[in-house]
């Protein structure tokens, strides 16, 4: 079978070891399932994500495991300041102290051939890649908001950012969404 849908190496991050949400079979089956969800798209499985050229693809959760939990005053956060990738400047982040655990939401994120070429990101000739696994431990039935830091840094095109081009008022209002959401939730640090 010829593929068209990429594992973008940012998305190999996302391992059991991480501070991120993971898929617990191997990067290709699930570039399998997403090739799979595409061929069958419906409203339900696959949707657009927060600008033309990326999509959201909806799997069923059973096979991940979710890196956000909800944090309250007994919550130990750890805070440091770190890359994403070698090369990129470093942000803060704070992360809990917490196990993963498994997912009742995930989607996949996918970004266009076009959109990663702008920045030189694009790491093949596909027509999609696959840049992020969005987890959570709840079911949500809508996108999962970018992390506020996130979301500005794409937004301004920091350094990293991949452009939103939303207007201002369609920013603030993501903003928003994203904020309301985090407010109560954290990444963990990571299992070992």
């Amino acid at each position: 079978m010829e593929h068209f849908v990429a594992i973008n190496p940012f998305v190999r991050r996302q391992t059991p070891e991480s501070p991120f949400s993971h898929f617990t079979g191997t990067f290709e089956e699930l570039r399998d399932e997403v090739e799979h969800q595409l061929q069958n798209m419906t409203d339900q499985n696959v949707r657009p994500g927060y600008r033309e050229g990326v999509v959201l693809v909806k799997l069923d959760s059973h096979r991940f495991r979710a890196a956000i939990v909800e944090i309250n005053e007994s919550t130990e956060l750890v805070a440091s300041y770190e890359s994403r990738r070698e090369g990129e400047e470093p942000r803060m982040t704070i992360r809990a102290k917490a196990p993963k655990q498994r997912a009742l939401h995930a989607e996949v994120v996918l970004y266009h051939h076009d959109v990663l070429a702008e920045d030189g990101d694009a790491s093949s000739d596909l027509e999609w890649e696959i840049i992020s696994i969005n987890a959570a431990p709840v079911e949500y039935n809508e996108e999962i908001p970018m992390q506020p830091n996130t979301l500005i840094a794409n937004h301004f095109h920091l350094d990293g950012g991949t452009r939103t081009n939303l207007t201002a008022e369609e920013f603030e209002a993501a903003l928003k969404k994203s904020v309301l959401f985090w407010k109560d939730k954290a990444l963990v640090c990571g299992e070992s």
